[in-house]
């Protein structure tokens, strides 16, 4: 049977849809040392759900080594990236690429754990929108701190929610080593969509997308 997405990733390549020249060293280092960066399907499905947004301001939870942001960055030349990096190595690789890059003005990021976020920003800071992609294991916490960062009508996206599949499979056979992380991100998905405060759909794009969008009126998730 054919590679489905093999093919499709490298039509979209033939068509000129993908990553801009300047990135080409940030995805081979990725690639060599095994750096986990955003699946490029889902990531510029981010890109095109705020490009729609038109965000003046995101938060991102987990720089790696600055490709996601410095992507948005990029695609939008209106809006002001903050990510915040635990790793002090790929921080100070995320460091050397902001600095060489064309959007330094555009861009801050921060070292340190996000769990600790709440000094690192003035009062009555707010985000049009948050993207998680760090620690699957803690992505409850990190929205329950995020949403006290988040614009009255913003959203929050979550990374990685059908982790290889295994999350949306009730017969997948899960490695046991899998198990406790594949537990605790269905309990994060079912949370996102029993909130009664956010509209919730994930959409199987990449690793698994989830879309929380904060809505005063909002009964639950979008079906």
């Amino acid at each position: 049977m054919p590679d489905i997405n093999n093919h499709f990733n490298e039509y979209r390549k033939k068509l000129g849809i993908g990553p801009p020249p300047w990135f080409e060293e940030m995805i081979e280092e990725a690639e060599r040392d095994r750096i986990p960066v955003m699946d490029e399907e889902a990531l510029q499905f981010m890109i095109e759900l705020l490009q729609l947004k038109k965000p003046a301001s995101v938060l991102e939870i987990g720089t790696a080594i600055g490709y996601s942001a410095l992507r948005m960055a990029a695609a939008l030349p209106e809006t002001s990236i903050v990510s915040v990096e635990k790793d002090e190595e790929r921080y100070r690789r995320a460091a050397y690429y902001r600095s060489e890059s064309p959007w330094q003005e555009q861009t801050t990021f921060i070292l340190g754990d996000a769990l600790n976020l709440q000094g690192k920003f003035s009062e009555g800071t707010a985000f049009d929108a948050v993207f998680i992609d760090a620690s699957k294991g803690q992505y409850q916490q990190y929205f329950q701190l995020c949403e006290q960062l988040l614009a009255p009508e913003g959203l929050i996206i979550s990374d990685n929610v059908l982790f290889r599949g295994l999350v949306a499979d009730p017969e997948a056979d899960i490695p046991e080593r899998l198990q406790p992380m594949v537990k605790k991100i269905r309990a994060y998905n079912r949370w996102l969509v029993e909130r009664k405060d956010f509209r919730t759909n994930i959409f199987p794009v990449g690793d698994g997308v989830a879309v929380s969008a904060r809505f005063p009126e909002a009964t639950g998730s979008i079906t």
